[in-house]
């Protein structure tokens, strides 16, 4: 039997997601609506980033080896360590002379006074302290509340040395965005830089967007109805976290996949910062 002229065979080298939003669509059957999926591909054989490289072009180059190139609308999610290595925010602790104030807070917490003393030139203000677990707390001068301010000793190579926060972690984002545009001949695709924070009010530690280029990291939904028809007054959904923290699930910490291209999200337009993301202290409830 003559397959019907408004059915399309099932076609096996495409996802199911794919078949099942052809057939609804070609049915024009209303009460079927089409299955949208998201795609995050982690990217592979990068190796290790020495500073002044050229990220873009590495990531572009490493994801059309392993076909999944990136294209126009995905969007890049980087680990911020390999950022920091490329722009040279890698420190040798044996460089570093505490000052009297790190020195006694270190002996406090029970920290290396180097690294201690590095958190404070890094923040321009202690948020909080908390001896018994060796934890300080501090507002980076990007605007981030976060733990020691976000300087990290893992995946960094040399038992002293330790990676900081990009000094300017939207302009990173644009910089490798404009890089992976001039390495494609100009592929334009949204650059989302993550880092790995902690949460009030929940357990864990989730990544997080702590630059942005090529989209608006916030889906506003105010004003708009529900599906019972209530009009939304105040929701925001941080979609550029919700991105960093789904691409997290493809890079790990410890797998050496420092980077994913998330495939068929429409992300917000426009060219946001990070900084819509940050609360104002006079609405933190928590300081």
């Amino acid at each position: 039997m003559a397959p019907s002229p408004l059915r399309r065979p099932v076609d096996t080298h495409r996802p199911l997601c794919y078949n099942r939003c052809v057939m609804a669509l070609e049915t024009n059957e209303p009460h079927k609506k089409p299955v949208h999926g998201v795609h995050v591909f982690g990217i592979t054989g990068i190796g290790e980033i020495e500073p002044g490289d050229d990220l873009g072009a590495i990531l572009a180059d490493a994801a059309k080896r392993q076909q999944t190139a990136i294209e126009p609308g995905d969007i890049l999610v980087v680990t911020q360590k390999i950022v920091s290595k490329a722009e040279g925010r890698v420190v040798d602790l044996s460089d570093v002379e505490p000052s009297t104030y790190a020195s006694n807070l270190a002996s406090w917490t029970g920290k290396d006074p180097r690294l201690v003393e590095l958190v404070l030139r890094e923040s321009r203000t202690v948020v909080r302290v908390e001896p018994e677990h060796g934890i300080i707390i501090t507002e980076t001068h990007h605007g981030f509340v976060c733990a020691n301010a976000g300087i990290d000793t893992s995946n960094v190579p040399g038992d002293s040395k330790v990676a900081l926060l990009p000094q300017d972690p939207d302009g990173s984002a644009r910089l490798i965005r404009a890089q992976v545009r001039a390495a494609t001949s100009g592929v334009d695709a949204a650059v989302i830089i993550s880092d790995t924070f902690g949460r009030a009010w929940r357990e864990g530690h989730v990544n997080f967007a702590i630059g942005v280029a090529g989209m608006g990291p916030i889906k506003d939904y105010r004003g708009t109805p529900d599906a019972y028809g209530t009009i939304l007054r105040v929701t925001n959904i941080a979609v550029a976290d919700e991105l960093a923290a789904a691409a997290e699930l493809v890079t790990g910490k410890s797998i050496g996949v420092p980077a994913a291209i998330v495939k068929g999200y429409e992300a917000p337009q426009g060219d946001g910062s990070v900084g819509d993301l940050l609360r104002d202290r006079s609405r933190d409830l928590f300081r």
